[in-house]
């Protein structure tokens, strides 16, 4: 990653962090059982997670499981990313981060720093969050059971969205973000989603707020 490293990095970070939990990064050494991030792209990674949270939600429908499992993971970055954009002019270090997935838990990252970048934040940020992280995740999930590269990538649009809807800020740098491919067409003007994450299919669950759908459609 390009930029340049510092205090202001470190300072956005934290600041990112009092937005609340998902928006947190660990902070100090890197704790015993963190993964390189880049392992949340492998087969082996997803075969696993597919399953357990198949277990947790109750559904037999792998493409199911993956999609809920994907945006969760989206979520997770857009919320650490966006974040310290938009509260510190800066973009975290994703390359050389750690993840820890506990039992029964969220996402849990190491960050090493964030770097204000040399050019517009917008571009960085694709670098950085799509290009480095959603795309080769997407491709990873995709070995492991055929779920459509469209609904991928309304999620992490739509997880984009989620956190500007919690920083309350940030509307024009995700709308620079939603306005480059893959992201393109993820969204409609109004915010709702083109595609559907297939979550009103797990047992007893209803339709998302963004969701493509006005009313569940039926399935077997």
């Amino acid at each position: 990653m390009t930029g340049v490293p510092g205090s202001g990095g470190e300072g956005a970070l934290r600041r990112a962090a009092a937005v609340g939990p998902f928006f947190a990064t660990v902070e100090g050494p890197l704790p015993d059982g963190f993964l390189p991030l880049a392992e949340l792209s492998g087969r082996e990674f997803w075969q696993r997670r597919i399953a357990e949270v198949g277990e947790r939600l109750g559904t037999a429908e792998p493409r199911v499981a993956a999609s809920v499992a994907q945006l969760g993971v989206a979520a997770r970055l857009w919320s650490v990313a966006l974040g310290t954009a938009v509260l510190g002019g800066a973009v975290p270090d994703f390359d050389r981060s750690y993840w820890r997935l506990p039992p029964g838990g969220s996402l849990e990252l190491w960050v090493p720093g964030a770097a204000v970048p040399d050019g517009p934040l917008a571009a960085a940020l694709h670098r950085t969050v799509v290009e480095g992280q959603l795309t080769p995740l997407a491709a990873g999930i995709r070995t492991v059971t055929p779920v459509a590269e469209g609904l991928l990538r309304g999620n992490a649009a739509s997880a984009l969205a989620g956190a500007v809807r919690v920083l309350r800020s940030g509307g024009g740098l995700a709308a620079e973000l939603l306005d480059r491919p893959p992201l393109r067409g993820g969204l409609t003007a109004a915010g709702r989603r083109t595609s559907c994450c297939l979550y009103y299919r797990v047992p007893g669950a209803g339709l998302c707020g963004d969701c493509v759908f006005d009313r569940p459609p039926r399935h077997r």
